[in-house]
C-alpha cells in the first residue's frame, strides 16, 4: 500500500490515513499485519515518530515528525491544546445547528478527564429507509473541533448527546450499524480528520493541512444526499 503523502519538509510529514489502517502495532489488534508508522518508513526510507493518534476506524491528516527534538516540540504542542483539530462525522438523527459538548471521561483505569468538543452541523438529510416503527431515517453531517484530545473523545461525545456516529461499533448504535449493513454493505465508521491547523516548530509558519473524504465516507454522503 502507498500513502497519500498530504505535507512534507525536512522536520515534517502527513499522510492521508485510510480507514482501517493502524498507527503502529499494538497487542489489541493482532489481526493487523500492514501499520502507517512501518509503511510510511518504508515509503520515504527513513525512521518517523508520530505526533499524535488517530483510532484505526478513522481516516484523515496523521502527522509525523522526523527527528525526535521535532517530535518533542509537536508533542507539546498537542497537550497544551495549540494545534487545532477539525473531524466531520454522519451521524444518526438531526443536531442542533451548533453547540459545546462539556462531559467529563473516565479511562480504562478509572481517572476521570475533562473532555469538551464544539459541533457545528453542516448539513441534515432524511430519507426512505424504514427502520422498525420509522418510514424514514434522518441523518446529520456535523464538524467536530474537540479541544481536550481524550481517547474515542468524539465518539463518546456524539453518543452522549444521542446522536452517535455511523459506524461506531463501541460507542455506536448497534440497530443503527446493522441497518447500514444490510441496506448499504456498510461497516466503516463514518468520522474524518479533515484538518489538522498548527505553529511550525522549526520554521514558526502557520500550517494547515487537509485531507479530502474519499471512499466509502464519500459515498455514504451521496447515499444519503448530504453532499
Amino acid at each position: 500500500m502507498e500513502l497519500q503523502i498530504l505535507f512534507e519538509d525536512e522536520h515534517l510529514i502527513a499522510i492521508h490515513k485510510p480507514n482501517g489502517l493502524l498507527v503502529h502495532r499494538t497487542k489489541i489488534a493482532t489481526d493487523a499485519e500492514e501499520f502507517a508508522l512501518q509503511l510510511l518508513r518504508d515509503q520515504i526510507g527513513q525512521k518517523v515518530f508520530p505526533t499524535h493518534r488517530l483510532d484505526r476506524k478513522t481516516s484523515g491528516v496523521l502527522l509525523f515528525a522526523k527527528d525526535d527534538e521535532t517530535n518533542r516540540a509537536m508533542q507539546i504542542q498537542f497537550m497544551e491544546q495549540e494545534v487545532s483539530k477539525t473531524y466531520t462525522a454522519i451521524v444518526r438523527g438531526w443536531t442542533p445547528d451548533s453547540g459545546t459538548i462539556d462531559y467529563s471521561l473516565t479511562t480504562d483505569s478509572g481517572k476521570t478527564q475533562d473532555a469538551i468538543t464544539h459541533y457545528t452541523t453542516l448539513q441534515r438529510s432524511e430519507i426512505e429507509l424504514p427502520n422498525g416503527k420509522f418510514s424514514t431515517a434522518r441523518f446529520s453531517l456535523v464538524e467536530l473541533k474537540p479541544e481536550t484530545g481524550r481517547m474515542h473523545q468524539l465518539r463518546k461525545h456524539m453518543a452522549h448527546i444521542f446522536h452517535p456516529i455511523i459506524g461506531d461499533r463501541p460507542h455506536g448504535c448497534n440497530k443503527q450499524n446493522k441497518l447500514f449493513l444490510e441496506h448499504f454493505s456498510m461497516i466503516e465508521m463514518m468520522l474524518h480528520a479533515e484538518k489538522l491547523n498548527f505553529t511550525h516548530p522549526v520554521s514558526g509558519e502557520k500550517i494547515e493541512i487537509e485531507a479530502e473524504i474519499r471512499g466509502e465516507m464519500k459515498r455514504m454522503l451521496t447515499d444519503l444526499k448530504l453532499d
